[in-house]
């Protein structure tokens, strides 16, 4: 598999060992330095029952990367939140194929939830998680390497309040790409996600990072963040995994029932139809209208947050849509779930 560590990863590997060699030269500084305690540095590192190596802290997971930094190995990273479905299982065996060694995390953040949101009731199965990546074995025996399962004070030693008001220490805003689209629905979403995306990339320092087409304004953010911070991490970009009735999968789909779930493949349909469009009309205002009319064959149009027309590298709002650019077409609808309430589910086509 070293044919897979190419001579510029190779390169900055090195460059990355230098700097952790100058700025850590034991687990323990590692873990006084981010202010986690001896004690959580010293938790297990995988369970007795784990077949993949399983990390909680920075400590374990730095000491780990060291070491394959001096092999001048490729490490792929998925970042996820777990409650893992095929869409994640397309991410793990895209980095499988690219690299030498792949890094999943499984970490609920709570930064990018606001209060009245659902983080108390995601989804969460960790065996379950571990079950299906190890399950995974790539075209050349490639496997999970490294589950990095970090606790909620070790990724926020100061801790994580949900109230936006209320928090303390560092976080991250990019700032012309997170207040449109989904951040108009909850402002502080995205500085959730850039935070915890900036602290997993300076834990993991992987070559490569893997995101799934589904959260496209999530994809956005998270290229102009590598790019303005100045990380060496090439971010990919892998296209959205659906049911066979082309509902995206989503981790939150566990709360739809099955009925909700067929109804539901009218949001793809929608899409499909914009893009059928877009073919004969470059108006976004002909796209939208193809979106809604379908959307409403089955919900109601009240339950529709919000359809735009964007560009696809800045996320401005357009009137028409250039026939050499293209431009990205996203949408957000609330179905109802088995729980009597609704849930919102996100989609989107490139045009």
């Amino acid at each position: 598999m070293g044919a897979r560590s190419s001579w510029p990863f190779a390169r900055s590997a090195l460059r990355q060992f230098n700097l952790l060699l100058s700025f850590n030269r034991s687990p323990l500084a590692n873990t006084v330095r981010c202010n986690s305690t001896v004690a959580a540095a010293a938790e297990p590192a995988e369970t007795a029952k784990s077949p993949i190596q399983i990390l909680r802290t920075i400590a374990e997971l730095r000491f780990w990367r060291r070491e394959q930094l001096v092999k001048g190995l490729a490490v792929g990273l998925i970042p996820t939140m777990g409650a893992l479905h095929a869409g994640h299982m397309r991410l793990v065996q895209s980095s499988m194929r690219m690299n030498d060694k792949t890094v999943v995390s499984i970490f609920v953040n709570p930064s990018q939830f606001a209060p009245s949101e659902d983080l108390a009731s995601y989804p969460r199965d960790f065996d379950a998680d571990i079950e299906q990546l190890a399950a995974l074995e790539g075209d050349d025996g490639a496997r999970v390497d490294v589950v990095f399962a970090p606790r909620v004070d070790e990724i926020y030693p100061n801790g994580i309040p949900l109230d936006v008001a209320e928090q303390k220490g560092a976080f991250v805003t990019v700032h012309g790409l997170s207040e449109q689209l989904e951040g108009k629905i909850r402002p502080h979403f995205f500085r959730g996600v850039a935070t915890v995306v900036s602290k997993l990339l300076n834990i993991v320092t992987p070559d490569r990072v893997y995101f799934g087409q589904k959260d496209i304004q999530q994809t956005v953010v998270v290229k102009r963040l590598v790019q303005d911070l100045c990380s060496g991490t090439v971010v990919h970009v892998v296209p959205t995994s659906r049911d066979a009735n082309g509902l995206a999968l989503s981790s939150r789909n566990a709360y739809l029932t099955d009925q909700t779930k067929q109804d539901a493949a009218v949001i793809y349909k929608s899409l499909q139809n914009a893009a059928m469009v877009y073919r004969q009309n470059t108006s976004a205002d002909k796209i939208i209208e193809a979106v809604v009319s379908t959307i409403t064959e089955k919900f109601d149009k009240n339950d529709i947050e919000y359809v735009s027309v964007n560009d696809k590298d800045t996320l401005e709002e357009l009137q028409t849509v250039h026939p050499l650019k293209g431009a990205i077409v996203s949408l957000a609808v609330r179905v109802p779930n088995r729980f009597g309430g609704k849930t919102r589910l996100i989609d989107n086509i490139l045009l």
